[in-house]
């Protein structure tokens, strides 16, 4: 088997939410700990620490396995979704998993009889009992483990790590977790284990969502800290978005707590410096406000959301004008409130992504258009990206609105 066919038959076997949504989500672990018990437990042979949160968990999984790496340590990183690669999703030091690997766990899996389970395995499933089988096989010291969706229920809620960390709570897959941010708290909250310390990193002001973590974690005698009720002296940082600002507070905390419950891990002020200026170059990480050109300047966000284009607004408003905009987005998205946050003075290509949830061109121009946005529809983001760069004169280009616009950018 090639890899192609290996990836192939894990796309086209299991369900994969990146491309179909609600169809790939299956509630309850059962499967999890069936594939957990057939491979040995493997997670139980390292460290870890678990990244839950509605924005901002790649980042900070990222920044921390960045700065863990910088203090020595054999760093795993499992991720999603991927950009370009689906080996991206599963990282040892920054380095992506083998290809090899790959075939080798999809021949197990043929060969073993589990794919004719009942229901059969969601793709997550199957990607995150690799993960956590290969960190074992690569001998590492410890995995920075980041949430799929939610957090109760979700597949990597097997583990006991060191620590929890849920970065923030806002509006999203409310189809799953509930309309509401309390309901959405408590689904995230589902990540903090007893006695295992747990660092929430916003919570906006929302007091029902502070009590739904502090109750838990009081129920659980779990030792919480909420970064942003915290004051840490600023650190540079290689990602350079607003919302970063944010996420180095829930970072700084969570090694604060690192330190002083496990004195053992030896985290110097040094390898935290080093994590956040070198996290791309030491782990791969792309896609945040990501700088693809200087002339023109062109810069990709993988933002999606209601509370992720908060912060991209503003930074839209200081790029270089005229600007021009590729944006796209999914259909299972808040996409009116979202393009109601989008500066009016720019030129829109509105565009769709190469996956199935990706809302029509056509619809979406619509909505853009009864939002006061000015702009012409594109069948593809590589058309609307050749269009934009034979315009964009002295001025600039912004290119994002769903993960999946920015990996069809990477990958034309």
């Amino acid at each position: 088997m090639s890899y192609q066919e290996a990836i192939e038959y894990l796309f086209n076997s299991a369900p994969m939410f990146q491309n179909v949504g609600a169809g790939a989500y299956k509630e309850g672990l059962d499967n999890t700990n069936l594939l957990d018990r057939h491979f040995g437990h493997p997670h139980r042979s390292y460290k870890t620490i678990h990244v839950g949160g509605t924005n901002g968990k790649g980042s900070v999984s990222h920044t921390l396995a960045s700065v863990l790496q910088s203090a020595g340590y054999k760093v795993g990183l499992y991720t999603s979704p991927h950009l370009v690669d689906f080996r991206e999703r599963i990282r040892v030091n920054g380095d992506m998993i083998s290809e090899q690997r790959v075939v080798g766990f999809v021949e197990e899996m043929i060969s073993s009889g589990l794919m004719e389970t009942e229901g059969g395995f969601s793709f997550f499933e199957l990607t995150t009992a690799l993960a956590f089988k290969y960190f074992e096989e690569a001998g590492v010291d410890i995995a920075v483990i980041e949430v799929g969706l939610g957090g109760r229920l979700d597949c990597t809620n097997i583990i006991t790590p060191l620590l929890s960390i849920i970065t923030n709570i806002s509006f999203d897959h409310v189809q799953f977790l509930g309309n509401t941010l309390e309901k959405i708290a408590q689904e995230k909250a589902g990540i903090i284990k007893p006695g295992v310390p747990v660092v929430i990193g916003e919570t906006n002001g929302e007091v029902n969502v502070r009590d739904v973590f502090a109750l838990t974690a009081n129920n659980l005698h779990s030792e919480i800290s909420f970064a942003d009720e915290l004051y840490h002296e600023p650190v540079e940082s290689e990602l350079k978005g607003d919302c970063q600002v944010r996420n180095t507070q829930t970072i700084l905390t969570a090694l604060d707590s690192l330190r002083k419950n496990y004195p053992d891990l030896k985290i110097t002020d040094e390898a935290i410096r080093e994590g956040f200026l070198h996290v791309c170059e030491k782990t791969g990480l792309m896609g945040r406000w990501q700088t693809i050109s200087q002339k023109p300047l062109v810069i990709c966000d993988t933002g999606h959301n209601v509370a992720g284009w908060e912060y991209l607004s503003r930074q839209l408003d200081r790029m270089p004008r005229p600007l021009h905009i590729i944006i796209g987005m999914v259909s299972d998205k808040d996409v009116t409130h979202v393009l109601k946050l989008m500066p009016h003075d720019a030129q829109y290509y509105f565009t769709q992504a190469s996956v199935k949830r990706a809302m029509p061109v056509e619809q979406f121009a619509a909505i853009g258009k009864e939002c006061g946005l000015t702009g012409n529809s594109y069948p593809d983001v590589a058309t609307a990206y050749a269009n934009a760069l034979q315009n964009v004169g002295n001025g600039s280009i912004f290119v994002g609105g769903s993960t999946f616009i920015v990996s069809d950018l990477l990958s034309r």
